[in-house]
């Protein structure tokens, strides 16, 4: 546990200040050519590529969701339909698996603006709790397992009253319900604790025939695999709830979050837009360039993310069948978003670019545009069409720059 708990905080630490042995240099960033997307025509990509390339992803990287969890039941527990000073009707969802009662389940908040009919709505998970993501009092505070933190609002890896809001500007609630969008999250504990031994109590135990005693083998799933499950099933739900426009759902998510939003938005299909922020390494960044964080220190400290087999690329990037443009080419033809922070050179922003650029030529098969920018653009300045892209000026974070950008984009698509 400690060592768990150990390479959390220094993981964070890392993403903003430099690392011997870590390149920060992009004169000797890895090059060579990236794996063939093998592109003919939107058909046969719809038919046939994009089902190869993801298994590849199910093989290499997250493993496979298994087929046979269950069908998970919704109950609605609290309604509050004067939400944030009245602008906002806020709901409280548990989703469980009845016939997987070891798994505890997740407590999803929802709100939807009060002006609005149906709206369109954001998907995402907290590091932190529905408490932490919002400023309002009322919230009960999660029992689940919680990442320390340095400012010590967690005791014993519990949540404390001090943790109220804590990620409120990571998610700006009023500016979205303001924008006539709806946005639903869950604490990505709930589904599985983030360490080493955290699956253990969490779905992939609970839906696995050895339990706890599981000995995971190449292609099968990772954490981030099991995050990305919970984040189909509250789309589930939302496809569901009168007030939400279930045809337009987006997927975001930051860090290795933003690594689940992009395998989520590959899997499933019915979120219409995806979004990645800050993913880097094994989310938005080129896996082949080595550049801030690799493959060999990411599956070294955080093993329990991915499938076994992806540990074999450590070092040896050029022997994978896959790199991360091709995880950017799933969301096709729908939009993507890769957004970057210029400090933030953990995630390698050029490689994340680079990913963008790369997948482009997806879109242009349905007659659409991607990046379209042939080079990184300067700071604070948007580029693309269905593939869009920023850095930001700034380090590892969500801020509301990016979610102005992640606002327009998803307006201007979805001609709100």
């Amino acid at each position: 546990m400690r060592t768990a708990i150990f390479s959390l905080l220094a993981a964070a630490a890392f993403a903003q200040t430099p690392r011997p042995g870590v390149n920060y240099d992009e004169s000797k960033a890895g090059g060579g050519s990236l794996p063939d997307l093998k592109l003919t025509t939107a058909e046969v990509w719809t038919n046939k590529r994009r089902t190869e390339i993801l298994k590849l992803f199910e093989d290499h990287v997250f493993g496979k969701t298994p087929a046979n969890i269950g069908k998970a039941k919704f109950e609605v527990t609290a309604t509050k339909p004067d939400a944030l000073g009245g602008i906002a009707t806020r709901k409280f969802i548990h989703i469980s698996l009845p016939d997987r009662p070891a798994w505890p389940g997740m407590d999803v908040m929802l709100y939807t603006p009060n002006d609005v009919k149906r709206a369109p709505c954001f998907a995402g998970l907290s590091f932190g709790g529905n408490h932490a993501v919002s400023k309002e009092t009322d919230i009960p505070l999660s029992t689940r397992w919680m990442r320390e933190s340095k400012e010590k609002h967690i005791v014993d890896h519990k949540a404390t009253g001090a943790t109220r809001g804590t990620e409120s500007s990571r998610w700006p609630l009023e500016m979205i319900l303001k924008r006539g969008f709806a946005v639903a999250t869950a604490y990505y504990g709930d589904i599985e604790p983030d360490h080493a031994d955290g699956w253990k109590d969490g779905l992939r135990a609970a839906v696995s025939k050895d339990g706890a005693n599981t000995v995971w083998k190449d292609g099968d799933w990772g954490a981030i695999g099991a995050w990305a499950w919970g984040l189909s099933r509250i789309a589930d739900y939302l496809q569901t709830d009168g007030r939400v426009d279930g045809g337009h759902l987006a997927v975001i998510g930051h860090s290795r979050l933003g690594k689940t939003s992009l395998w989520t938005g590959a899997q499933d299909q019915r979120f219409g837009i995806v979004i990645s922020n800050n993913s880097g390494e094994g989310g938005a960044a080129l896996m082949r360039r080595d550049f801030g964080e690799t493959t060999a220190i990411i599956t070294r400290s955080f093993p329990h993310w991915f499938t076994p087999k992806y540990a074999n690329y450590a070092g040896n990037a050029a022997a994978s069948p896959i790199d991360h443009h091709m995880l950017i080419a799933l969301a096709a033809p729908r939009p993507i978003y890769i957004a970057s922070a210029a400090e933030d050179h953990w995630a390698d922003p050029k490689g994340e670019f680079l990913s963008g650029k790369s997948a482009s030529p997806v879109y242009t098969l349905f007659g659409k545009k991607g990046v379209v920018a042939d080079e990184q653009p300067a700071t604070d300045t948007p580029v693309g069409d269905f593939i869009g892209y920023h850095v930001r000026t700034g380090k590892h974070d969500v801020t509301d720059y990016d979610w102005t950008q992640y606002l327009n984009f998803a307006a201007r698509h979805w001609n709100r």
